[in-house]
This record gives structure tokens, C-alpha cells and sequence, in this order.
């Protein structure tokens, strides 16, 4: 039976993002942790593997080595609190080298919110070895990954597509700066102190605020971040008081519902004081109603932007070089891919040559001294070694048109013939 190899064409991307999706729909279609094994044990049970999921706050995107992108849309909106009309209208679907041209984009950056964005490929990895640990990435994921994150670097070291602060976080601060005059004389919340919390702090620093006050649900972490920074850490019962004083609340947690609404806002009732509030977090972890507040100016990702930034300029005028290093990645792995379909030959005969090396070995072991049958092996492991890789570099280099080259070497050496390869 012949082997099996894989295809470009099997691969499928769907999801829904910022292009198409403002905050409210995304965090619909948002998946925790929890949801992300969930959805993934799913795929397993039918059949699925080389799955990997990406659910940041500007996207929920699925891709799979599937000829059936529906399928994948069917257990996002399973999973999520998406809907089929919502995906139907707002959501994409990519097959083949379009979605493959996709994960490589969001990568680097280029799909981003904001271009080259430093922190999505931080995601793409973790969501690849959330995959890994569960014991559903092949081989040929496991080689697309490789191809990815060398065009990420290749992304950052031959163009200048990493220019400036890259970054969601640098963006709203960035934004507060700029609605807000100065950050030096502000007084600032800063409520969860994770991945984004951390940038965010650093930010916030580097652009001149000196009066920040941190508060997370687990309080150590905050008071590691404080230290660091030597910023004044205060816990959740104080939230109400220290929401009172600020000028500036920048939110990011990985809370699935909102921690600040209309009730912790008391200390703001009757006066004239306005707070600039940043939502940072999707799901969104500021009550939307609070837009209505006399109070609050309330700001969500989707009117975050660095488009009027000189260094976002700079990015994309790097735009062509980052999509031509792109086509040649891709390039690269389908040449890869069509080297598949000479693998079941080489490994039957790597197979073939040693077992014809043991045999002989075993008929001459009585004429061997038992001080020299290590090196026997090791010499004649060498010789087949040698064939084996002259034999390997004709096979790949014949891998457009395999048959005839395949069929002549498995006549040659009597291979068995080739079994399916697993997908």
C-alpha cells in the first residue's frame, strides 16, 4: 500500500479577530485554559491531531493539519460563547497555503493590531506546546512550528519590522500619555501584575509615571513586581479606595468576568473627579456600562493604535521584506513536505542495510575475537552510515518525481513494501 505523506493542502485555519470583530464579539469567543484542553481533547476524540489554538486579546484562531475547517469552527463555537451566525458573519476561513501563509503572519506580527506586535509570538509558542503536552503534535507540526519561528527571527534580524515598543501595552500607555498630558504627576492603578501587567508596569516607568500603585489577586506576585520597581502594592479590599484617587487605571487580568463595575466607583459619586480607565483584558475585566459613567473615560483594546508613531512607520515600510521572507519560508516547507514522500524509502532502506550488517556480523562472529567486535560494529555502523547518507541526498533530490527512483531502489534491495504513514 503506498505511504501516505502530507500536504500543504491539508492544513486549516479559522477564527475570528479585531479586522472583523470589535471586544464585545471577540471576548464571546474567547477560550480559558480550561476551554483550550476541552476543545482539544474534543479534536482528539474525533480523530483530530496537530492542533493548536491562539486566544489572545485581539484574536481566537484555531489551526489544524485538517482538510475540514468546518469541523473547527463547530467546536470553537462549542467551546466559546460564539455563535454560528456571529462566526458565519464576522469569522474567517483559510485551507491549504492560506492558512499556513496566515499562522506565519500573525507570527511575526504582520496581523497584529499592532504591526509587529512583540508578545504574539509568545502565544503561538505556548499554544504549540499546550498541544505538545498533550500529546498531539506530530511530526509534521512539529516541523511547521520550526519553519515559523525561523521566519520570525529571520522577521527580526534582516528587517526592521521590530522597531520601536511593538507592543499592546506599550500602545496604551502610550494612549494615556498622550490624552493625559504627562504620567509623572498622575496618580496610577495598576490592577494585575501577569504577562501584560509586567510590560505594562515597565512601560508606564519608562514613560515617566513615578506615582503607580499595584494590585493583583494573588498578592505576592504583585509585591515581586513592586520590589522590582519599587512601586507601593495594595490588595483587592482596597480596590474601592484606591480607584478613588487614581487618574489612571490600566486593568489587565485573566479574570473571565469583570472586576471592576459600578460598585467599586463609590468613592467617585458626587464629586467632579474624572479617571481615564484602560481595559487591557479580553474577556473585559471593566463593566462596558461604566462607558456611561460621568466619571470615566473608559478606553478598550479596539481604540488602542501606534499608526501615528514614527516607529510604526518605520515598521511598515518593512511590510514587502517581512511577506517575501514569508514566500520563501513557505517555499521551504513545501519542499519539505514533497521530501516526505521519499522517507518510507529511506527508512526501509536504513533497515534493509542493517539488518544485512547484523546478519553478516553474526556469521563471522566466531572468527572475531571478542576484543574486536565493538569495532566490527562500529566500523561496518560506519560504511552503512556512509551509503545511507549518499543514498538519502539522491532520494531528496528526486523527491518531485519519487515513483520511478522509489520503485527502483525497493526492486534493488527487495524492500518491503510501503505502509501507510500515520496523519
Amino acid at each position: 500500500m503506498k505511504a501516505i505523506t502530507p500536504q500543504i493542502d491539508e492544513f486549516s485555519a479559522v477564527g475570528i479577530n479585531h479586522w472583523k470583530a470589535d471586544v464585545a464579539l471577540r471576548e464571546c469567543f474567547s477560550l480559558s485554559p480550561e476551554h483550550k484542553k476541552a476543545y482539544l481533547e474534543d479534536a482528539r476524540i474525533i480523530g483530530l491531531r496537530d492542533v493548536i489554538i491562539i486566544s489572545t486579546c485581539n484574536r481566537t484562531e484555531v489551526f489544524a493539519r485538517t482538510s475540514r475547517p468546518g469541523i473547527l469552527a463547530e467546536l470553537l463555537i462549542k467551546h466559546s460563547g460564539g455563535n454560528t451566525e456571529a462566526f458565519d458573519r464576522f469569522g474567517f476561513s483559510f485551507s491549504g497555503e492560506e492558512a499556513v501563509r496566515h499562522l506565519l503572519r500573525v507570527t511575526v506580527g504582520l496581523d497584529a493590531q499592532i504591526l509587529g506586535d512583540l508578545q504574539i509570538v509568545k502565544q503561538v509558542k505556548e499554544a504549540y506546546e499546550c498541544t505538545h503536552s498533550l500529546g498531539m503534535a506530530d511530526t509534521v507540526l512539529h516541523r511547521l512550528m520550526q519553519f515559523v519561528l525561523r521566519t520570525h527571527k529571520r522577521s527580526r534580524s534582516e528587517t526592521d519590522l521590530a522597531s520601536g515598543a511593538a507592543t499592546t501595552a506599550y500602545a496604551a500607555v502610550q494612549f494615556a500619555k498622550k490624552n493625559l498630558r504627562t504620567l509623572k504627576s498622575k496618580n496610577i492603578l495598576l490592577v494585575g501584575t501577569g504577562k501584560i501587567g509586567k510590560i505594562t508596569c515597565r512601560n508606564l516607568m519608562n514613560m515617566g509615571a513615578r506615582n503607580v500603585t499595584l494590585l493583583n489577586r494573588n498578592r505576592q506576585r504583585a509585591e515581586n513586581l513592586g520590589e522590582r520597581f519599587q512601586l507601593p502594592v495594595s490588595g483587592l479590599e482596597n480596590l474601592n479606595k484606591e480607584l478613588a484617587k487614581a487618574d489612571l487605571v490600566i486593568v489587565a487580568t485573566g479574570a473571565d468576568r469583570p472586576v471592576i463595575g459600578r460598585e467599586q466607583l463609590s468613592g467617585l459619586t458626587g464629586t467632579d473627579r474624572k479617571v481615564v480607565m484602560m481595559d487591557l483584558s479580553v474577556p473585559r475585566n471593566i463593566d462596558p456600562a461604566l462607558e456611561d459613567h460621568p466619571n470615566v473615560e473608559l478606553v478598550n483594546m479596539d481604540l488602542l493604535s501606534d499608526t501615528t508613531d514614527e516607529a510604526f512607520r518605520r515598521r511598515e515600510e518593512n511590510v514587502p521584506k517581512v511577506e517575501a521572507i514569508i514566500d520563501e519560508e513557505i517555499g521551504n516547507f513545501r519542499i519539505w513536505l514533497s521530501e516526505q514522500k521519499v522517507v518510507p524509502t529511506i527508512r526501509a532502506l536504513n533497515e534493509k542495510l542493517h539488518d544485512i550488517r547484523l546478519r553478516e556480523i553474526e556469521k563471522f562472529r566466531g572468527k572475531i575475537p571478542d576484543s574486536s567486535i565493538e569495532h566490527v560494529d562500529h566500523l561496518t555502523r560506519r560504511i552503512v552510515n556512509k551509503i545511507m547518507a549518499h543514498s538519502i541526498d539522491h532520494l531528496k533530490e528526486n523527491h518531485e518525481a519519487p515513483e520511478e527512483i522509489t520503485r527502483l531502489v525497493h526492486s534493488m534491495f527487495k524492500l518491503e513494501p510501503e505502509s501507510p504513514v500515520d496523519r
